[in-house]
């Protein structure tokens, strides 16, 4: 079988997001990529909608790829590290997107010494436009490092953190965060529709008011708190709304929110 410069285990949507955007961007030819389905009868489907190989075996895969992504479900990972183990030597990279499966976890399962870089992607990856976290083991590489970064590019944006504990921050800002975002946009416009607005109308307010504000947050060349004044000025009625926002202490309520999240993430990942 060719040698293959990346492969999958496991063919979902947060993968199929990965591989469309590698291809998309030209990171990768679809002639480099390989994955894998463990249903058989959906392996046809899948090499369709993706333009990849797609096969059943996760050892073949496992032996004829250089990165190897784990793309399984949490509860599947050490099974899916059993079944490879045999195959991983120390010219291959594996990268985990599971959620909440520690370094420790990888590192105790595979071959001594393999470089393992764990990744927390996010659900706007399908859109081109995700958020990943990721750490590395203590076997990867600056190199490795690097690589990833402009591979997790290819789907939005990418940070690296100091330390694997700032994962469980990273997966509650980001990888939990778009349901925190979809429920303001979907409180601000109920809002709107109770007072009198069509909901759909409401909605597509708030939709595009977010998408608005994050672009002009995202290149801001001033700080967050001048992009709230420039706003809500001195005796608008944005100012009203803010310290409205302010009285219920909007920080402290999304403080909880994060910590929560985190703090499950954490316990996840014993």
């Amino acid at each position: 079988m060719t040698n293959y410069k990346i492969g999958f285990i496991g063919a979902g949507k947060m993968a199929g997001a990965i591989i469309k955007g590698l291809v998309k961007t030209g990171f990768a030819k679809t002639d480099e990529i390989i994955a894998t389905q463990a249903e058989v009868d959906l392996i046809d489907q899948k090499s369709k909608e993706l333009g990849i190989k797609v096969i059943s075996d996760n050892k073949i895969l496992a032996k004829n790829s250089d990165t190897i992504f784990i793309a399984t479900k949490p509860n599947q990972v050490l099974d899916i590290l059993k079944e490879i183990s045999p195959y991983i030597t120390s010219d291959k990279l594996i990268v985990s997107i599971a959620a909440g499966v520690t370094l420790e976890k990888l590192e105790s399962n595979l071959p001594a010494n393999t470089r393992i870089i764990r990744v927390m992607p996010n659900t706007p990856a399908l859109v081109g436009e995700g958020m990943s976290g990721m750490t590395a083991g203590k076997f990867a590489s600056e190199k490795d490092l690097d690589y990833i970064y402009k591979l997790l590019s290819t789907i939005g944006k990418c940070i690296i953190v100091d330390n694997e504990p700032q994962m469980d921050i990273v997966t509650a800002i980001s990888g939990s965060g778009p349901a925190f975002f979809y429920k303001v946009i979907n409180d601000i416009a109920r809002a709107g529709e109770k007072l009198g607005l069509d909901y759909d109308k409401s909605l597509l307010l708030s939709i595009q008011t977010a998408i608005g504000s994050a672009k002009m947050a995202l290149s801001r060349d001033i700080s967050m708190e001048n992009l709230i004044s420039n706003v809500a000025t001195k005796g608008g009625c944005t100012r009203v709304g803010v310290d409205c926002m302010e009285e219920y202490n909007t920080e402290k309520v999304f403080f909880e929110v994060i910590e929560s999240t985190a703090k499950k993430a954490h316990d996840l990942g014993k």
